[in-house]
């Protein structure tokens, strides 16, 4: 099928034609109305990059469920509104007079700057480092830890301090979190978003099997703290038995962990979620200004007296230490190739905040705009967060493929592309081809999955699978796409993944087939 791809400011038409005698659309056809997808819904949207020709469309105009494609659009209003080389930076202010003994006589307060990795990822080389299995989803899948170390940020503030003459603090150690108001996340992983937080929020686990069954298997917590009290017994099984790790938190502080690791099998890694992330900052930063010889007054226990000067307050405050985060297009990458959901349902607090704003609701309302200018038509969609599966999230693949060509028109192209996951090399596209897959490496495109337990029939119902982004074909013609499928009742003991390898066919068909 041919068509023409209309581009006027902010509105995209698609004429769509016969497709009877194209051998592109029989084979795609032939795969998305498969057995598999009787009861499913398609749409999908391919069009040249360059001419803005239609190669392939259909129910382009449809709403669709994004699952975390719904990232493409977060990231693209935060890349309008803050710039690609934006820096977080998070100070800490003194409240009252450091003496000539380096005594501070008041507080040291730490203003939250919403920084999403806040050091628990930066590199020596100042990017920020990832895994294709974030520990954040360690709970539902195969996930690891980066070898950096998750509380950079908090030592590197206590250096400061101490480099500025402190050797000791009188009054209270405190974090001011008011940037935005807490809101939820909207996908799995750590639920809580606000303006701190401490390796993503959670409390990672990694559990090691004994030297033979019914010996303790070996865990390992990080980042370590005294924030929590950690109550293990975990055994080790018989070689092949299943992972059987259960956990429970008690007064938000005592983390109880049973179960049992099989004989012989490979690290297991669980994460505990953090329910008050700005209580766990002030507890690292206290022990991180403590390792540094500092003296430090206040108990690790909830403080006595919160009180925080008024927003516009700190400009009298001298400044003495802060922090600054790698580039936002850093950032980009983590929440693009792994789909980091705590991170994306951060941004449009960010977006709110920045345009005065303490709610989530303010963000959207922000992204919308930054979305409309970028000529993208938000009449035909909607979001209820910025990671994906909120019940309002919905898009059209023509919004989608709007969005993509919007975006390879702006300077920060390059940043956005290379924050997408690659087809066959990393992040959410890594598995989905075989190594030698034709289309490995022509694929820059954001993945989304969103499932639920059908408990009537004993399976999943996969809501949503998708892909949206860009290739190169065998005949080295750009391409946008956008392709959705939604509702589809799995088989037993399948997962989604059988879906994403079907997406990794169709890019294969359509790699092999465009001219």
């Amino acid at each position: 099928m041919r068509g023409i791809f209309l581009s006027t400011v902010g509105v995209i038409a698609v004429v769509s034609m016969a497709r009877a005698e194209d051998p592109l659309a029989k084979k795609i056809d032939a795969v998305i109305d498969g057995k598999d997808y009787t009861q499913a819904h398609w749409g999908v949207l391919i069009v040249d990059s360059t001419t803005g020709e239609t190669v392939y469309a259909r129910n382009e105009k449809k709403l669709f469920a994004p699952a975390s494609t719904t990232k493409l659009y977060t990231c693209a209003a935060a890349l309008a509104a803050f710039g690609h080389d934006h820096k977080f930076v998070t100070p800490v202010h003194c409240r009252g007079e450091i003496d000539k003994q380096g005594m501070l006589q008041g507080d040291l307060i730490m203003v939250a700057s919403g920084d999403p990795s806040f050091g628990s990822r930066t590199t020596p080389e100042g990017t920020l480092a990832f895994r294709n299995g974030d520990h954040t989803y360690a709970n539902g899948s195969e996930a690891e830890l980066t070898e950096t170390n998750p509380l950079l940020a908090f030592q590197d503030l206590a250096k400061q301090i101490k480099a500025a003459g402190v050797k000791s603090v009188e009054g209270e150690v405190l974090i001011d979190d008011r940037l935005f108001q807490p809101t939820q996340s909207t996908g799995s992983g750590p639920s809580v978003v606000t303006s701190i937080l401490v390796n993503d929020n959670v409390i990672d686990l990694t559990f090691t099997p004994g030297e033979k069954p019914g010996t303790p298997a070996k865990v390992v917590a990080r980042p370590v703290s005294a924030y929590y009290q950690l109550d293990v017994v975990v055994n080790t099984g018989e070689k092949g038995s299943a992972v059987q790790i259960t956990y429970d938190i008690a007064n938000g502080y005592s983390i109880i962990v049973r179960g049992s690791i099989p004989l012989g099998s490979k690290p297991v890694l669980r994460v505990l979620s953090v329910d008050e992330p700005a209580m766990f900052a002030r507890t690292v930063f206290i022990e991180a200004l403590r390792n540094e010889g500092i003296r430090v007054r206040a108990a690790l226990a909830r403080p006595a007296n919160v009180d925080f000067p008024a927003a516009d307050g700190y400009d009298k405050l001298p400044k003495i230490a802060d922090h600054t985060s790698p580039p936002l297009s850093e950032l980009l990458k983590v929440i693009l190739k792994v789909s980091h959901n705590l991170y994306a349902s951060t941004l449009p607090c960010l977006l709110g905040a920045k345009n005065g704003s303490r709610t989530l609701a303010g963000g959207l309302k922000e992204e919308g705009r930054l979305l409309r200018k970028l000529g993208v038509d938000t009449s035909t969609i909607s979001f209820g967060g910025g990671a994906g599966g909120s019940n309002a999230d919905a898009v059209t693949p023509l919004a989608t493929v709007q969005l993509l060509t919007a975006m390879a028109k702006r300077p920060d192209w390059p940043a956005y592309k290379a924050a997408l996951p690659v087809l066959g090399v990393d992040g959410t596209l890594a598995e989905v081809v075989e190594k030698d897959s034709p289309a490995r490496g022509k694929v820059f495109a954001k993945t989304g999955t969103l499932f639920w337990n059908d408990g009537l029939n004993g399976r999943s119902l996969l809501r949503s699978k998708a892909l949206a982004g860009v290739m190169t074909t065998k005949s080295g013609r750009e391409l946008t796409i956008a392709v959705f499928v939604n509702d589809v009742p799995l088989p037993l003991a399948i997962g989604p993944s059988r879906e994403g390898k079907v997406l990794g066919k169709l890019c294969e068909i359509i790699y092999e087939n465009v001219d």
